[in-house]
C-alpha cells in the first residue's frame, strides 16, 4: 500500500487507540508514535443496530463499539480542524465496521486506506510490514 510521507496512521481496537505518523517513504513506511488519545466512549448507538438484527450484544461488545465511535469522533474533529491531511486506519473488523458509521465527510476525504486487521500491541516493525503488504 502506498502511504504518503507524513500521513497519519490510526491503530484502533475496542480498547486501544494509538496514532502514528509515517516519517518514511511512500513504499517504505517508518512509523513514529505521536499520541495515545484519551477517549470518553459515550456513544452506545451501535447497540441499537445490533439489537435490531436480532443479535443481543453483551456489555463488552457495546463498550468496544463505543470506543470505536469515540475514536472516530476524535479523528473527525482533527480532520475538520485540518490537523490530518492523509490517514490510514488499521482496526479489527468489528471496530472498523462501527467506525465507518461515524465518518464525517471531511474525514472520509482524507482516508487513504483501511486495513481490517487486529494489530494493536504489535511491534512497530510488524505494523509497517502489514502496511507494505496491503493492497
Amino acid at each position: 500500500m502506498k502511504l504518503p510521507h507524513n500521513a497519519h496512521v490510526a491503530l484502533i481496537d475496542g480498547e486501544n487507540f494509538t496514532l502514528f505518523r509515517n516519517e518514511g517513504q511512500m513504499f517504505e513506511p517508518k512509523l513514529v508514535e505521536i499520541a495515545k488519545p484519551s477517549l470518553d466512549p459515550t456513544n452506545f448507538s451501535a447497540g441499537v443496530r445490533h439489537q435490531d438484527s436480532g443479535r443481543k450484544p453483551d456489555s463488552t461488545d457495546l463498550g468496544e463499539l463505543a470506543h470505536g465511535a469515540a475514536a472516530t469522533e476524535w479523528l473527525n474533529a482533527r480532520a475538520i480542524a485540518g490537523e490530518i491531511e492523509a490517514l490510514l486506519i488499521i482496526a479489527d473488523p468489528k471496530t472498523l465496521g462501527e467506525m465507518r458509521h461515524h465518518y464525517h465527510s471531511e474525514l472520509s476525504e482524507r482516508i487513504v486506506g483501511e486495513i481490517d486487521k487486529t494489530l494493536t500491541g504489535q511491534p512497530t516493525g510488524r505494523i509497517e510490514a502489514a502496511i507494505s503488504a496491503a493492497e
